[in-house]
C-alpha cells in the first residue's frame, strides 16, 4: 500500500466506523423501545492481528465505543498470541461475532497504518 493512500484510507475507516456506530445505536435503540429482547450476550476472544500495543488498544477502544460490544481485555492464547476478550450483545452466534470483529481490526489497521495489516512473521511495523 502507498503511503499516498493513507490519508484516503484513514477517511474510509472513519465514514465506516461512524456508520457501523449508527447501525450499532439503531439495534440497541430498537431493542429497547420493544418489548422482549433481542440481545444474545456472550463473550468471544478476538485473536489480535495487531503487533504494536497501541494498535490493540485502539481496537479495543474502537469496540467499546460501539454500541453493543464491550473490550474486557487482552489475555495470552495458549500460542503467545494475545486475544481481545469482547462481549457482544447482538451477534446470533460467535463466528458471526468473530468475522464482524475481524473485519472491523482489518479495516483499521488498513485506514491506520502505513502497511495495512501486520505479518506477524515480520515482526513489528519500522
Amino acid at each position: 500500500m502507498s503511503t499516498w493512500s493513507l490519508p484516503w484510507r484513514f477517511v474510509r475507516f472513519a465514514a465506516w466506523y461512524l456508520l457501523e456506530v449508527v447501525r450499532s445505536s439503531w439495534s440497541v435503540l430498537s431493542d429497547v423501545l420493544t418489548t422482549g429482547h433481542r440481545s444474545t450476550p456472550r463473550v468471544v476472544r478476538l485473536p489480535l492481528e495487531s503487533i504494536r500495543d497501541g494498535h490493540a488498544a485502539l481496537i479495543g477502544v474502537l469496540i467499546t465505543l460501539t454500541p453493543g460490544t464491550l473490550a474486557l481485555g487482552v489475555v495470552h492464547a495458549a500460542d503467545g498470541r494475545r486475544e481481545l476478550l469482547v462481549h457482544s450483545m447482538y451477534h446470533f452466534d460467535e463466528p458471526s461475532a468473530l468475522e464482524d470483529l475481524i473485519d472491523m481490526e482489518a479495516r483499521m489497521l488498513r485506514g491506520t497504518t502505513l502497511h495495512g495489516v501486520p505479518d506477524p512473521s515480520k515482526g513489528a511495523e519500522p
